[in-house]
């Protein structure tokens, strides 16, 4: 009989600080959950305080073995990524799992604080600010690793530098599978440049298959078929906390459930598609992104 990856072969986080992007609710909040209760300091960085805070106790009521905290991040808004890292930064010196997981899908055009439509600005440029402004404390902290949630999405996705914010038109599933494929592109270029600058933290990615959540509240098709195909939300969480926690992770592995076209199911490393391993892409974005968020790299060796 195969034996399956669960959230009971998560191995101890105890002393371990993570940080988990809109942890208020679905596979963010199982996230935040499991490794709490596996011992870690987890970051609940939400948007609302007041959804975050109610979440928190619902994680606290449950008795984890580790801490929950509930810090402020508004992915929308470079202002907040930008107050949120200064804040983390100054309050704690070690950062083992940075979960980029939060994100929107589908919904009425919108843009961002700075101007971005809000599929890319959050799902992409956001986790983009998040990530570089980290990630000195990240590779100071041994065995780190970096989360980035996408999506089976990505398959249909195409990086439209010519639009990348879609003023021209706006079709919002294109839109959203941009954003999913620039997460792919990024985890896959940023490995390469963690590998290039002999540096240990790995970036990896998962996907959560068909898990039924919020994230789906624009989209009418995927509620009514919710509760036929969809799975729960624990359930869909597994291969983020695979990808972050599971020994045999390598850098720029993606992971997905196991089950028919990976909709559902225990988790397993997956492969996604030719476009987002395009590295000439891949490059174009990272400067793309660069320049959007004012946000520079710096992969310099930091003696732990």
């Amino acid at each position: 009989m195969t034996q399956h990856w669960t959230e009971n072969d998560i191995p101890s986080q105890s002393g371990r600080v993570a940080i988990v992007t809109g942890a208020n609710s679905g596979i963010g909040w199982e996230t935040a959950r499991a490794l709490a209760q596996k011992g870690a300091t987890v970051i609940m960085a939400c948007r609302s305080l007041e959804r975050a805070n109610a979440a928190a106790n619902q994680v606290k009521a449950l008795k984890p073995a580790g801490k929950v905290v509930v810090m402020p991040l508004d992915l929308g808004d470079l202002e907040s990524v930008r107050a949120f890292a200064a804040e983390f930064l100054k309050q704690y010196d070690r950062l083992d799992l940075l979960i980029n997981n939060a994100g929107v899908m589908v919904p009425p055009y919108g843009k961002t604080a700075q101007g971005f439509e809000q599929q890319f600005g959050i799902n992409h440029l956001g986790h983009f600010a998040l990530t570089g402004l980290l990630l000195d404390r990240l590779n100071a902290t041994p065995s780190a690793r970096i989360v980035t949630v996408s999506s089976g999405a990505h398959q249909f996705g195409i990086i439209n530098f010519d639009d990348l914010n879609w003023e021209r038109a706006y079709p919002r599933q294109r839109a959203y599978g941009q954003s999913k494929l620039a997460n792919l592109l990024f985890t896959y270029e940023l490995q390469r440049r963690l590998t290039a600058a002999g540096q240990g933290t790995l970036a990896v990615a998962s996907h959560p298959g068909w898990t039924s959540t919020n994230l789906q509240q624009h989209s009418g098709v995927a509620q009514l078929l919710n509760p036929i195909l969809a799975q729960r939300s624990n359930m869909g969480a597994l291969p983020t906390l695979n990808a972050a926690t599971a020994p045999d992770v390598r850098g720029g592995d993606y992971f997905g459930p196991d089950g028919l076209f990976e909709m559902r199911g225990y988790p397993e490393k997956v492969n996604s598609n030719a476009r987002s391993h395009d590295e000439a892409v891949a490059q174009r974005l990272w400067k793309v992104s660069e320049e959007l968020t004012q946000v520079k790299y710096q992969f310099v060796s930091v003696a732990v």
